[in-house]
């Protein structure tokens, strides 16, 4: 088992400090952090020298070298680097947690401008920031404070993020304009190229709104004398656009894809780490990709005792210790400290904190994305150290193995289960095993995947299901969450016909845990005469290893789950979003059922910006969803219902013959607002347009359709209208 602490500092455990002076450490730490880092030694260094101080994000250098490889190619970003005296490889400047020194980041400046001949580079460098490289996490926290007028007060914050070299105040601010006061600190040559950059940042604010860039004036420069750089910022308000016809969805939707593949590859690249030392220093690279800070600390005990790990990055070497011991204390480490449990179903492993300079902190919610993120580094810790201690028996060295890759690149739960069931032969020595999953809502365990077992045998056991309701041993295993073997002869009749089934005469169950919840069982079974000899707390423990490694896959493939899911619904109503249902009806297109014709119904609600203007938002935004409930439980199971945007609806209905089963839907549809909603309390009326397009065959496209319907749409509005004038 792996045990040195990683670094300079050996003895960290026999340390302790009150959480007082623990923050004070940390406030030490970042402060003096101009050196190299702690690791262990077995990364390569970079190119740069080892005195560069962390005042530049990789975050930055990964905008201006994107821009200059878009722009001249990757001849350009050498030439860009060779200018500039930078030794390091661009993917190297390039990731989030690498920093550069301001002198540097002046020059890189200087020689992307000089390279492409354009002065406005670092302008545009900063204003496509959103379109073109922005850390995906980083716009989903903008976007979730709310609103741009919300964004520039917390945006001194997200500075931190970026440069560790100035200090930003926001003077006043308004619904639609903000002034910005920027102030080198003591020490640092002012470049014109700087403001440029912040301009263009601070311009691009509105867009991740769906607004125009905002207008930034800048008539005050230190580059001119000024004590500081004031920027006065105007932008329009959201309610001059179309809410949903702007880019921030599809901003949002880019950001969300981003992120989960991000979660995809860091899961790969944990699990593919080789060594605990490896993994660790992984955790720490990643952990830049979930929340942009100066530093970062992990702090690991291992399950076997002795010195904790430690990986630091951006720390002075000499406060590395000190930091950790706090940290694994569970002390304050201060405001400006984001910290994290990494934590399994199973294990506390220690802490991750990503650490930011005194008087910054985190904005919004990076807790929660840093917490995430901490949950896949728990997952790999898990699964590696299940490993170092596997290596001690060689016997069951391969067998594990083999199903933690195949686990990893595993896309769902069943897919998990297909896995695990087949390794089970192999592990445990059983003959057939079997991968159940637990169904809360119903309260059933529902048989996935199996193993060793005939065709026909399989098929009359695939998703089987035990009623916990009519079989005690199922609560058992729910209530005590302990491994059972099961002998059929003294099972309820639901478990003894299930093991029939099988074939078992003896089966051994594992129930598979993610903290205190049951996500399902695994079972090994042996049919008469097969039984081991040896059957007893062997068996159960090499099952044991793998159901870890299950409940771990399982926890990884829900979140992916949740985030596909997150990346194509509306977060209000639940319905499928734009992009969704677009992709269903290309698929629908693409593939006609024979004699149908496809259907597609559009639908924006009448006065609904009364009801937001005279009862609020929220209001509305119930309004919403009682609206998506009626329709949904208007169409036919097999439609699709989706929220396209603001209060824009679209049905897809597939399988009819005839115009009539298209007039009946739509009937349904518009009778879904006959009754009144209740709203706050009151009975509320609102009417619908629909707009009704057949598609009978031949070539189209989804936007075609979709245009087809708004047209149609706008024309029963206004005829709608012109009937309510008529004298």
């Amino acid at each position: 088992m792996y045990t040195r602490q990683l670094g300079t500092e050996r003895h960290v455990s026999g340390m302790t400090r009150t959480g007082r002076n623990a923050r004070a450490v940390l406030n030490t730490a970042l402060r003096s952090a101009d050196g190299p880092t702690v690791t262990s030694g077995t990364r390569a260094a970079t190119a740069t020298a080892p005195s560069e101080p962390r005042e530049t994000s990789g975050a930055t250098t990964a905008l201006v070298l994107g821009f200059v490889r878009r722009r001249g190619g990757d001849a350009a970003v050498e030439e860009v680097l060779r200018r500039a005296g930078i030794c390091a490889e661009a993917d190297e400047l390039s990731r989030p947690d690498h920093w550069i020194g301001y002198d540097t980041r002046v020059r890189l400046f200087t020689a992307a401008t000089e390279v492409l001949g354009d002065p406005s580079t670092m302008f545009r460098v900063g204003r496509e920031a959103l379109s073109h490289g922005m850390n995906p996490g980083l716009v989903l926290l903008v976007r979730a404070i709310g609103s741009p007028r919300q964004v520039f007060r917390q945006l001194p914050r997200a500075v931190a993020k970026f440069s560790t070299t100035s200090t930003m105040e926001i003077l006043e601010s308004g619904a639609t304009h903000a002034t910005i006061r920027f102030t080198l600190h003591e020490g640092y040559a002012h470049s014109r190229l700087d403001c440029d950059y912040a301009r263009g940042l601070i311009g691009m604010v509105p867009t991740v709104f769906g607004l125009p860039p905002a207008d930034v004036l800048h008539n005050e420069c230190e580059s001119d004398g000024f004590p500081a750089c004031i920027y006065h910022v105007t932008w329009e308000r959201r309610a001059r656009r179309r809410w949903g016809r702007g880019t921030a969805p599809d901003a949002e939707l880019l950001a969300l894809r981003q992120q989960l593949r991000t979660l995809q590859s860091a899961a790969t690249d944990l699990v593919a780490g080789g060594d605990l030392d490896a993994v660790l220093h992984t955790i720490v690279d990643r952990a830049a990709q979930a929340v942009l800070a100066p530093a970062y600390l992990l702090a690991v005990a291992p399950p076997s005792g002795g010195q904790p790990l430690v990986v630091g990055e951006g720390l002075a070497a000499a406060e590395v210790g000190p930091l950790a011991t706090a940290l694994l204390a569970g002390e304050s480490l201060g405001p400006h400290a984001v910290v994290v449990d990494v934590a399994s179903a199973r294990r506390f492993h220690g802490r991750l904190a990503a650490l930011y300079q005194p008087g910054d902190g985190a904005i919004g919610d990076e807790r929660s994305m840093l917490a995430a993120y901490a949950g896949h580094a728990a997952a790999a810790l898990d699964l590696i150290m299940a490993l170092e201690d596997a290596r001690r028996e060689a016997d069951r060295n391969g067998a594990l193995l083999a199903p933690a890759h195949e686990l990893a690149s595993a896309a769902d739960a069943r897919a998990v289960s297909e896995v695990v069931a087949a390794a089970l032969p192999r592990v445990v020595g059983c003959t057939r095993a079997s991968v159940m999953l637990w169904e809360p809502a119903d309260g059933l365990l529902r048989t996935m995947a199996t193993a060793g077992l005939s065709p026909q045998r399989a098929a009359a056991v695939q998703d089987s299901a035990l009623s916990a309701e009519d079989t005690p041993e199922v609560v058992g295993i729910l209530t005590r969450r302990e491994p059972v073997v099961l002998d059929p002869a003294s099972c309820s009749p639901p478990l003894r016909e299930l093991i029939a089934g099988f074939g078992s005469a003896w089966v051994v169950a594992v129930p598979l845990l993610a903290g205190n919840t049951v996500l399902g069982v695994a079972t090994a079974g042996w049919a008469d005469g097969e039984v081991p000899d040896d059957l007893g707390a062997e068996s159960v423990a090499r099952l044991r290893g793998v159901g870890d490694q299950a409940s771990t896959a399982l926890s990884k493939a829900r979140l992916l789950e949740t985030v596909r899911h997150q990346a194509t619904h509306d977060a209000l109503t639940g319905l499928p979003n734009r992009r969704l249902f677009v992709d269903r009806v290309d698929e629908a297109l693409a593939a006609p059922r024979p004699g149908e014709q496809l259907v597609v119904l559009f639908c924006d609600l009448d006065r609904f910006k009364q009801v937001n203007d005279t009862l609020g938002h929220a209001a509305g935004d119930e309004l919403l969803r009682q609206v998506a409930a009626r329709v949904l439980a208007a169409v036919r199971p097999g439609d699709t219902v989706g929220r396209l945007s603001g209060d824009e609806f679209a049905v897809l209905l597939r399988g009819l013959t005839d115009p009539e089963g298209a007039r009946s839907l739509a009937d349904r549809v518009l009778g879904c607002f006959d009754e009144p909603f209740r709203l706050e309390g009151s009975d509320v009326r609102i009417g619908a347009s629909l707009g009704v397009v057949l598609h009978p065959g031949g070539k189209a496209t989804a936007e075609q359709l979709l245009r087809s319907a708004d047209t149609a749409m706008y024309a029963d509005k206004h005829r709608d209208r012109s009937v309510g004038q008529a004298p």
